[in-house]
């Protein structure tokens, strides 16, 4: 896999190394292991045709837009492919108006696949789209060499990068639902029975006879398995709501950091906050959620959170899964959407992540759309860009400019709480006002001789302890 890391410079003067430097280095240690797998021995560590990518060729079907946007999805699987430690050696597009619903390409296309596939060595192909089962086993059985789809790529990927015990449950569910359609043997291997045999010992009067396949088998352990991952979750979820109806007891704003895939979200956080979390220059970095509070410069908290990058086709199984996840965006106060500004097509990288939001609920939030590696893009891009989106703040995550506008823009956009008093808080009191400052707003201070006069902004529960103490 073909990575560096992406520190922001403010870490590079502190020689320990920090929690998203050790996650790197033990990421960038471990060597994935080979090999293909077509049945479940152990359904608790989802053994099931573990994905072999190293030398590969990929495949995609132009249906619409234009050649360059072709072109982009293609490289965007390369990259996707690279990210799950394979080397791309090759890849072909067909123009169609559908993708054919035998083989995905052309009878013709995939002769020549084979051919491309034979001269250059490949063990892998990798089709830019969902395949269904039919079409899997027909163009494996044609090409002579294993196949898998944009899918199950993205899910590989998700399955090397999820830390957290919730992260890890999300991800295996969302592989079982999508292999649980797709389940097929080699040879014999699916024919076995594991019931009764006709000849004499088995399971007794009426119950002899053909007895369960290992595909059966394979099917009502996935299924049971799937049934515990999703209470797993849902109870997983409870805790989640109890922190997130904690956060709103407690008035403390939210803010959701979301964008696409590598557009650098992880540094914003840490530009912002110092929060030290894994950067890394690859798809699909991140995959666990992470909170770090930050506050205004009149000591007011919120908390702002790193969320799951999103790419376009994102698999709808891989949505379902991350749900719980993906509604703490849809719970924000404020959303911060991250854009690399560096990127071949920025706009569809913004069109991806709304659909997104959209489906969980998120796309009516405010939004604040941050243009995020613009010293890396040439000038008449990042102006373009500008008109197209005029309230957009451009900064840089690596080198630092804009972050001072991006934090402004945060704290402008913040929810103002909904009651407004003046009132003068007795010197004895003091911790009062901090408990304003960290939960409200000041409007206006000054100091009398009966105390400290305040005009300030909070909200019900705080005014009505406000009321009664002073």
């Amino acid at each position: 896999m073909r990575s560096h890391t992406d520190v922001a410079p403010e870490f590079d003067q502190h020689p320990e190394l920090t929690g998203g430097d050790l996650e790197l280095a033990e990421r960038h240690a471990l060597r994935r292991v080979a090999g293909l797998s077509t049945e479940l021995t152990d359904v608790t560590e989802v053994e099931y045709r573990q994905l072999r990518l190293e030398r590969v060729v990929l495949v995609g079907v132009w249906t619409e837009g234009g050649a360059t946007d072709a072109d982009n999805s293609l490289a965007e699987l390369a990259q996707l492919a690279e990210t799950a430690g394979s080397q791309v050696l090759d890849g072909v597009i067909q123009r169609r108006s559908r993708p054919d619903p035998a083989t995905f390409v052309g009878r013709g296309k995939v002769e020549e696949l084979r051919g491309i596939v034979s001269s250059v060595g490949a063990d892998t192909v990798i089709c830019d789209g969902e395949l269904s089962p039919s079409q899997l086993r027909n163009l494996e059985q044609q090409i002579k060499i294993k196949v898998i789809d944009r899918t199950a790529l993205i899910l590989d990927i998700f399955a090397q990068h999820a830390k957290s015990r919730e992260g890890k449950a999300q991800v295996e569910l969302a592989q079982l639902e999508y292999l649980l359609p797709r389940l097929r043997g080699w040879g014999e291997a699916l024919s076995r029975q594991s019931g009764g045999a006709g000849g004499g010992s088995g399971g007794g009067v009426g119950l002899r006879g053909p007895g369960e396949t290992k595909l059966e088998t394979d099917r009502r352990r996935i299924n049971s398995r799937i049934a515990r991952l999703r209470r797993e979750i849902k109870h997983m979820k409870t805790a989640r709501d109890t922190k997130r109806a904690n956060r709103a007891r407690g008035a403390v704003p939210h803010v959701a950091i979301a964008g696409y895939t590598n557009a650098g979200k992880s540094s914003l956080l840490n530009r912002l906050t110092g929060a030290g979390v894994l950067v890394e220059n690859a798809l699909f970095a991140t995959l666990d959620p992470t909170t770090r509070r930050a506050q205004t410069p009149d000591g007011r908290q919120y908390v702002l959170s790193d969320t799951v990058g999103f790419v376009r086709h994102l698999p709808h199984q891989i949505v379902e899964a991350f749900r719980s996840t993906l509604e703490e965006v849809a719970a924000a106060d404020l959303v911060v959407h991250v854009v690399d500004g560096a990127h071949p097509d920025p706009q569809e990288q913004v069109r991806a992540v709304r659909e997104v939001l959209a489906e969980v609920g998120a796309d009516a939030l405010p939004e604040l759309l941050v243009v995020n590696k613009s010293d890396a893009a040439d000038a008449e891009t990042v102006l373009r860009l500008k008109g197209l989106w005029p309230d957009a703040v451009f900064a840089s995550a690596r080198s630092g400019t804009g972050i001072a506008e991006v934090r402004s823009a945060v704290e402008a956009r913040l929810p103002r709480p909904p009651v407004e008093l003046e009132l003068t808080v007795p010197y004895e009191s003091g911790g009062l006002v901090h408990q304003i400052r960290t939960h409200g707003e000041v409007l206006e201070s000054r100091h009398t001789e009966d105390g400290t006069w305040l005009r300030v902004r909070v909200d019900e529960a705080l005014a009505a302890t406000l009321r009664a103490g002073t």
